[in-house]
Order: structure tokens, then C-alpha cells, then sequence
């Protein structure tokens, strides 16, 4: 996730302010809803009868109507989520968001038309109800890079990507990657390791320094962790992130493991069956199919945690 600092005038310092009030107001909301269930009463309302609430009690409450709209529904979203982890076991339950503890609100889906860069230090970004609110770039934008539509551009493109592809059932326009699917599973890529400087240090300096560093910038240009952020937005609680161990020596077609199927960098031949294909394709196969462990890891008592499956030999 990216951070920049805002650097907001003092009118558009108390909109933000409250942007954020609003958000845990209806946060902590959603949270008595759920708080307030017993066995043997009904369940709490899920995000859809939420936002219909959302409708009703800002059609009510003009303070609340003055707000964004948009800022309100993300912070029912994020609950839903939170919610959706707490049961899946993935984090814990979620509490109550206090004032000058609990400060701030999320915008998904920015375009790249709603950041705009000013000087080599500051840029613009479009808030709802606040407008453009001016933030601190992170670093100086490098020589002959295209200025933020080299970040901005990522971010649509991976918006643009998911819309674009059709799907054979739904109809026209409604062949969004997050609707096709149950479930969505992704490779568990650790990029901070991946993009870790080769520099070393003065008494064991690193060695190809340069093409590491042209090697992250491309790995960071090609946005992977955004695009996983993009599709737990669209598809909550339905994306498992997968540790691909083994997953590009083992066939996707018989099974079979052999490290020296892999050829090559591209190249897969099965020693088994013969299956010949490319060796990112194969892998992804293998991870689409779930035949690799989650992130997460197993449970512990039917499968190890973080561990590849092993066959078990029972005997008579």
C-alpha cells in the first residue's frame, strides 16, 4: 500500500476530519449490529441492507448527509471484510473505533485521472466532498520516467483489466473477473524480499547492483501486489493467496513432480506423461487448482501449517 503525506489547507483539513468521524461512526455502527446478536435471535444484516440503513439514516440526519457517500459505504465494506477474515480465521474480531485513535477513511477505485502531479514534490489527489487535497510525494520522480502516470497507469490498467475481460454466461458489461468466480487464487509473492537492494554492505559489497535495481523496478512498475488489493476489493473473503512451492515442477496434468520437468525458464515437459507447456502457465495451472498451500497455512490437525502436502503410506 502506498502512503503520501497530505498536505491540506485548514478548510479542507476539517473535511477530511470528517471524512474520518463519519467512517467510524458507521463502522462502529455495523460492529453493535453484529455485537447485538445472540443464539436464537436473527442474524445481523450483511453489507447490501447495510447500505439500504446507510440511505435511510442519512436521508434522516442532514450532518451525516453532508459526507460522503462513498467514504460511508467503503467503511461497510471494510467491516464486511473484517467480518469475513474474523470467521475465516484470518485475523481477529473486530472492535471499536475510538476518536483520535482511530483516524481515517479509505477511497478505492481512484483513476488516474484523480492524481495529478504539481512539481517534482507534490502532487493532487480528488477526495469526494473535499476535492483536490495536496500530498508529498514520496521521492522525485526519475529521469525520463512520464511524470505519475507511470504509478497512475498501473492502477487503471489493472481496473481496466478486470472490466475488460468477457466471460461466456454473463451478459455484455458484466464480465468482471470478481463475478466469474467462486474463488480466486493467487501466488503468495513476497515482494519486499523480491525487490530487496543487492548494494550489500562496505565489507561484503553486492555484486550486479545495477540489473538488480532495473530488476525492481520492473517487478514494482508490473504492480502485482496492486493487483491482488484490486481483487480483494472486488471479490471479499473469495481471494486465497497460494505458496507456490513445488508448484512449477509438478505437472498440472498427471501430478507428477520432477524438478528436472523444468527445462528451462519457459519451457515444461512432463518426465511422466508428456505434457509439454509453458512453465509459468503450468505452475499457474497447479496453483489454480489448488494444488499448493495457502498462505494462511493448514490447521494443524489435518494438514501441517505452511507445509507442501505429503502423501501419507498407511499400513495394514
Amino acid at each position: 500500500m502506498s502512503r503520501y503525506r497530505l498536505l491540506p489547507s485548514p478548510v479542507l483539513e476539517a473535511v477530511l476530519r470528517d471524512h474520518c468521524a463519519h467512517a467510524r461512526f458507521v463502522w462502529n455502527l455495523a460492529l453493535e449490529q453484529h455485537r447485538h446478536w445472540r443464539p436464537g435471535r436473527t442474524s445481523a444484516p450483511g453489507y447490501l441492507e447495510q447500505c439500504k440503513q446507510l440511505t435511510a439514516a442519512r436521508a434522516e440526519h442532514p450532518w451525516l448527509a453532508e459526507g460522503s457517500q462513498m467514504v460511508q459505504q467503503q467503511a461497510l465494506r471494510d467491516f464486511a471484510q473484517a467480518m469475513a477474515n474474523y470467521f475465516g480465521g484470518r485475523h481477529g474480531r473486530p472492535s471499536w473505533r475510538k476518536a483520535g485513535r482511530d483516524e481515517g477513511f479509505r477511497v478505492v477505485a481512484v483513476k488516474p485521472e484523480h492524481v495529478r502531479r504539481l512539481s517534482r514534490r507534490t502532487g493532487e489527489v480528488w477526495i469526494p466532498k473535499a476535492g483536490w487535497v495536496r500530498f508529498r510525494w514520496s521521492r522525485a520522480v526519475p529521469a525520463g520516467a512520464k511524470s505519475y502516470r507511470v504509478t497512475m497507469d498501473r492502477a487503471g490498467r489493472w481496473h481496466v483489466a478486470f472490466a475488460a475481460i468477457p466471460d461466456p454466461i454473463l451478459p455484455p458489461g458484466n464480465g468482471e473477473v470478481a463475478r466469474r468466480f467462486d474463488v480466486i487464487r493467487v501466488e503468495d509473492l513476497k515482494i519486499g524480499n523480491m525487490t530487496r537492494s543487492a548494494r550489500g554492505t562496505r565489507g561484503d559489497p553486492g555484486r550486479n547492483v545495477r540489473a538488480k535495481a532495473g530488476l525492481n523496478r520492473e517487478i514494482m512498475r508490473s504492480g502485482w501486489g496492486l493487483l491482488v488489493r484490486r481483487l480483494e476489493d472486488k471479490a471479499p473473503g473469495r481471494v486465497e493467496k497460494m505458496l507456490a512451492a513445488y508448484t512449477s515442477q509438478t505437472c498440472s496434468g498427471c501430478g507428477h513432480r520432477d524438478p528436472e520437468s523444468r527445462e528451462s525458464q519457459s519451457r515444461f515437459r512432463c518426465r511422466a506423461c508428456g505434457l509439454t507447456a509453458n512453465a509459468d502457465v503450468n505452475a499457474a495451472r497447479n496453483i489454480a487448482a489448488g494444488h499448493a498451500v495457502t498462505a494462511r497455512g493448514g490447521d494443524g490437525v489435518t494438514r501441517p501449517v505452511n507445509r507442501e502436502p505429503h502423501l501419507l503410506l498407511q499400513s495394514a
